[in-house]
């Protein structure tokens, strides 16, 4: 059933996209904070590394404050 799959992958092409995209978000064309699903301080750095590990409390992204 899978002779001759073929699976290829690789990394975004940043250089290509990062400027158009940058300039999106900086018009509010773009919101990529849909993405962030946690804000925290920085000392609660460590905890939220292992809630982001463990996929817990549906983590995605974990942007810290200083």
């Amino acid at each position: 059933m899978n002779k001759g799959l073929t699976l290829t992958m690789g990394q975004t092409h940043v250089p290509r996209y990062h400027e158009k995209l940058l300039q999106k978000i900086e018009a509010g064309e773009i919101d990529p904070s849909f993405v962030i699903t946690h804000r925290l301080t920085l000392a609660d750095g460590p905890e939220a590394y292992k809630t982001f590990r463990d996929k817990q409390d549906g983590c995605m992204k974990v942007v810290l404050r200083p």
